[in-house]
């Protein structure tokens, strides 16, 4: 596939962008580009910020496919890469890939919370307080957390929005002189295009959306969607771990592994590993484990490799999470929304009933997410999805997906009228183009290429599951 280069103008294209270098930390043989956008549309000549937008392929090409990773407040920059290199290649004949970092995030005008460091200590605070000193400990810490985005960025924050980000969608097409915007996005980025599917329905080209946002609900409530999700997720990591007692030693039944892990966070919880991998950190390990099954050998061989007394593997793997704690953009698309509670009371027992039936993840999603109580700034206007102008697209999937739930997905077909939804039998998260799944991969080749949408159905679970 030809590579954009710096100055390049295809005939095909009125594009007025100019490419060139891309910040360090992209890929070398992708091309970048500034944009300004309104910060206020209400106010479409006040201040503008920059966008930084990536790209990969031809500018004469045929499709020009914009990508969102989710979020929200991922970087988008280098997606486009990772996506044009998975596309079959009758498909990647057709497209060049775009992709950008939202308001906000990265190398757009970012959010600056300032160093949060002191405010994410290792090892952490346990997730689920065993008294309220420990409760109101963590509460300080998201107030703090709260306070400083505040300090830092109070005139940004009101105008850090999916409704922004989504009309930021439209610049990009008009830049790009396309009269239809084609789009795939992952989790968040569910969301983000259905949103403008609905602000810019006769813009609206081919789009994809994976592993869906349910349109229905606030984030507030849809932390306690996932909660049961990935606690029967967690189940599933369990027994497919009892599977492979000969390899791990962990246990020959599910209820063994899980007394397994118990007996493990106990003891981290009383002495932590290296002086800074607790109970908290492995609850980390745990959550970030749920988005795909490739990651399971890795936790369990970390905790097994601890429990031969070797906490390298598990200090390892804590490390790099610990590096990605507090994530001001994320933060300050998700405080956005409606729905927040502002009384703690509201928090603590909606929180405490989630617990009863997922005491694995109920505290730990709830502080993830405990400065939106505390936010300074918001909520803002909410965009109501779906409309009888929205096209048709494609929705795709995983049956136990436990980050995004599947009845988020069901509900978004609702929303969205006339569109398909293709489930597979899996629960990783996010994988298209990334898993190979024959059943779903192929529908969504032809839909990329003529249009024509596939019908709703059921696919079987990814290969690389076992």
């Amino acid at each position: 596939m030809a590579v954009l280069v710096a100055g390049q103008s295809g005939p095909a294209t009125a594009t007025t962008l100019k490419w060139g270098a891309c910040p360090d930390g992209v890929p070398r043989q992708v091309a970048c580009s500034k944009l300004r956008v309104p910060l206020d549309y209400a106010k479409p000549d006040g201040r503008q910020i920059t966008l930084t937008l990536s790209a990969i392929g031809s500018l004469s090409a045929k499709h020009f496919l914009l990508v969102n990773p989710g979020g929200p407040g991922a970087s988008g920059l280098g997606t486009e890469q990772l996506v044009s290199a998975a596309l079959p290649e009758a498909v990647a004949e057709q497209y060049a890939v775009f992709s950008f970092d939202p308001r906000g995030v990265g190398q757009s005008s970012p959010v600056d919370c300032g160093d949060l460091s002191d405010l994410t200590p290792h090892p952490a605070l346990p997730y689920r307080p065993a008294n309220q000193a420990q409760e109101q400990q963590r509460i300080s810490l998201a107030q703090q957390v709260a306070a400083r985005c505040g300090a830092k960025a109070k005139d940004l924050l009101p105008h850090i929005t999916t409704e922004n980000a989504a009309r930021d969608m439209d610049r990009i097409r008009i830049a790009l002189g396309r009269d239809k915007l084609d789009y795939l996005g992952y989790s968040y980025g569910t969301k983000l295009g259905a949103t403008y599917a609905t602000l810019f329905p006769q813009h609206t080209g081919r789009m994809i959306l994976d592993s869906v946002v349910d349109p229905m609900v606030s984030t507030y409530r849809t932390a306690y969607e996932q909660n049961p999700a990935l606690q029967k997720r967690a189940q599933q990591l369990f027994t497919w771990t009892a599977a492979r007692e000969s390899t791990y030693h962990l246990g020959k039944t599910r209820l063994a592994v899980a007394a397994v892990y118990d007996q493990v966070h106990r003891a981290l919880a009383a002495k932590p590993a290296g002086g800074r991998a607790g109970g908290a950190e492995l609850d980390d390990l745990l959550a970030s484990s749920m988005y795909i099954d490739d990651s399971w050998d890795g936790l369990v061989r970390a905790i097994a490799d601890y429990r031969k007394g070797n906490p390298d593997t598990l200090l390892a793997a804590t490390d790099q999470l610990a590096s990605q704690s507090v994530d001001p953009g994320q933060l300050a698309y998700n405080c956005m929304d409606r729905g927040w509670p502002r009384t703690w009371r509201h928090w603590h027992n909606d929180t405490a009933a989630s617990n009863a039936s997922a005491p694995l993840f109920a505290w730990l999603n709830t502080w993830y997410g405990a400065p939106c109580a505390f936010w300074p700034v918001g909520p803002a206007r909410e965009v109501r999805i779906g409309s009888v102008d929205v096209p048709p697209i494609l929705l795709l999937q995983g049956k136990h997906d436990a980050a995004t739930p599947a009845i988020g997905a069901l509900r978004m077909r609702q929303a969205l009228k006339g569109s398909r939804l293709l489930v597979d039998g899996g629960g990783n998260h996010a994988s298209y183009l990334f898993e190979k799944n024959p059943c779903r991969d192929k529908r969504a080749e032809q839909y990329l290429l003529t249009g024509e949408l596939p019908s709703d159905g059921l696919c079987p679970a990814p290969t690389s599951e076992g």
